[in-house]
């Protein structure tokens, strides 16, 4: 489904990932993790188009993407959900969502959407009338993932989601996305918390300064007594 075969991406002169190779099949979990500033969000972005300066190929369902705008990549089917959920604090959470559904096919599906959205997040449509910034953090991010489901994603790609959420909150999270996946649904995953998201991955990769380092099964990641000791403190 996504092939991106040497890809280099820079901020200004400041390059930031050096001939970084991934695959994802479809209906895979696939996680990309590693350090604070290894180049896991600059991944994201330059997948979304949202980096411009870059260098490569990224292909999404057998065609190229790397030039196109991030308007046509969100119309094909590839979401993003930023660090940090970047919600609108002063619009309802029902405004939230509907603003995920601004391309033309997802505007046909609005109505559907919005009742599954609701149905794998009851609180969000018992909080539909509120604002978005007086939600929990846990709430917000769910909000987040509502909000990039109703853009009907083919490949939906989380960008840190356990940022600031407290371990039970966490694992519900966690516990969402594997059910999406169970669904059909094909995901990126960039995480610092590497035991967690390895652990619902089909495969992962690990990125250390803007390099893949290493990559194979989530299983066998997580036994590599490397990311043990590097990662996770074992």
């Amino acid at each position: 489904m996504l092939n991106i075969l040497n890809l280099n991406s820079y901020y200004g002169d400041v390059k930031i990932l050096w001939d970084v190779c991934v695959s994802l099949k479809e209906k895979e979990i696939v996680s990309i993790v590693g350090a604070n500033g290894a180049g896991k969000t600059t991944l994201l972005k330059s997948i979304s188009g949202a980096i411009r300066q870059k260098d490569g190929t990224i292909e999404f369902m057998n065609r190229r993407i790397d030039h196109l705008e991030p308007d046509r990549i969100v119309e094909m089917g590839v979401i993003r959900i930023p660090e940090g959920r970047k919600i609108f604090s002063t619009m309802t959470v029902e405004e939230n969502l509907e603003l995920g559904s601004f391309n033309k096919e997802a505007r046909k599906s609005r109505r559907s959407m919005l009742e599954k959205v609701f149905e794998f997040f009851p609180v969000l449509e018992e909080k539909k009338r509120q604002m978005g910034g007086t939600l929990s953090g846990g709430e917000q991010q769910m909000l987040a993932l509502g909000r990039g489901l109703m853009s009907l994603p083919k490949l939906l790609m989380l960008d840190e989601p356990s940022l600031g959420l407290g371990p039970l909150v966490v694992k519900k999270f966690f516990d969402i996305v594997k059910r999406l996946n169970d669904q059909g649904l094909t995901i990126l995953l960039v995480e610092q918390n590497i035991q967690l998201s390895l652990s619902i991955s089909e495969r992962g990769y690990v990125l250390e300064n803007g390099k893949i380092s290493m990559s194979g099964k989530g299983e066998e990641l997580l036994m590599d007594e490397y990311i043990k000791e590097a990662y996770i403190g074992m």
